[in-house]
């Protein structure tokens, strides 16, 4: 435990008053994964009419990292994930790429409370936090795999519509008949 002016504080304290910090640095990561110019806009443009993509990772991680903080509910964790590698698997991003922006919260967080963690020891109570943090990237992986196999079915899909397509106009397909051939009601 962290004793502060004589009050005892635990780390899940610590990194709740210290969030807006921890956060900030974190979306922050996450940005720099972008290029320059759209590093630069991301970070500058306010409003979430004209940055959809900055302001959805911005209010995702400020939920994530409530969520880690607190009693972890992946349900709830995936809500707020989902967004954020949904847009990062239609970019081109290698999967690595796409989920590697998870693992500077661990060392955002040792930053955060290095001095309070030499002194009292929490270290029980970190491994717990990386643990958790682990289990978001191995999330991130999955909700990355399944859009990305999502975006490959569209585009099978699309490439299976446009040789029907092709066929029918050049006359090599044809409809089939619901009857059978050689029998019509006329001869019933």
């Amino acid at each position: 435990m962290i004793r502060v002016s004589g009050a005892i504080m635990g780390l899940k304290e610590l990194l709740e008053k210290n969030k807006s910090a921890i956060v900030k640095k974190w979306i922050d990561v996450v940005f720099s994964t972008y290029p320059v110019d759209t590093s630069q806009f991301l970070k500058s443009q306010t409003d979430p009419f004209a940055n959809p993509v900055g302001n959805g990772v911005s209010e995702g991680l400020h939920s994530i990292f409530d969520e880690l903080i607190s009693d972890t509910d992946w349900k709830k964790i995936r809500l707020f994930l989902d967004p954020i590698i949904r847009v990062r698997a239609i970019q081109n991003f290698t999967p690595s790429q796409a989920v590697v922006f998870i693992l500077p919260v661990k060392t955002i967080v040792r930053e955060k409370v290095k001095k309070h963690l030499e002194k009292d020891g929490e270290q029980k109570e970190i491994r717990v936090f990386d643990e958790k943090v682990d289990q978001l990237l191995f999330l991130a992986f999955d909700i990355f795999v399944e859009c990305r196999e999502q975006i490959y079915s569209l585009k099978a899909n699309e490439e299976k519509n446009k040789v029907y397509k092709a066929f029918k106009r050049a006359g090599l397909i044809a409809e089939i008949s619901e009857e059978p051939p050689g029998l019509n009601k006329s001869t019933i």
